[in-house]
């Protein structure tokens, strides 16, 4: 086995809030582990199981045991980026609705996608990416 990344684990002072928030912007379905403050996320089809590989991960939820980032300090730890499929604005724009506010704007980065940073309500980064860059074109269209 490579070292491939397998798993991820997002800390939640509010763990509903945060259930709420990431199953309704991206679909996520959450299963609590036991009678622990931890629950199991499974970010959709395709994502690599236990014995079986997948193209993306699946991951955790649990309760923040010190307080939340503050707003406006650097990154101090790891942050996820999610590969979005469809309208990658109109997700962004979802993720403010549903309480997030803006890290960095989504910016075109040929070759790499459009890319955009949010931080949930909770006060952690994470990105969403799309091949398809706000003027159409597919990025992974042209690299092949």
């Amino acid at each position: 086995m490579s070292n491939l990344v397998v798993h991820f684990e997002i800390h939640a002072s509010e763990p509903q809030r945060l259930i709420d928030f990431y199953t309704e912007l991206l679909g996520w379905t959450f299963t609590r582990y036991g009678d622990m403050d931890y629950w199991s996320v499974e970010t959709g089809e395709g994502s690599m199981s236990q014995g079986a590989p997948g193209q993306g991960i699946n991951g955790g939820l649990t309760r923040r045991e010190g307080p939340r980032p503050e707003v406006g300090a650097p990154v101090n730890g790891a942050n996820l980026v999610v590969g979005v499929d469809g309208d990658i604005d109109a997700i962004f724009a979802h993720g403010l609705e549903l309480g997030a506010t803006v890290a960095l704007p989504l910016e075109d980065m040929a070759p790499i996608g459009r890319l955009g940073y949010l931080l949930d309500p909770d006060g952690n980064v994470f990105g969403l990416i799309s091949s398809i860059l706000s003027d159409g074109t597919d990025v992974m269209a042209s690299a092949g």
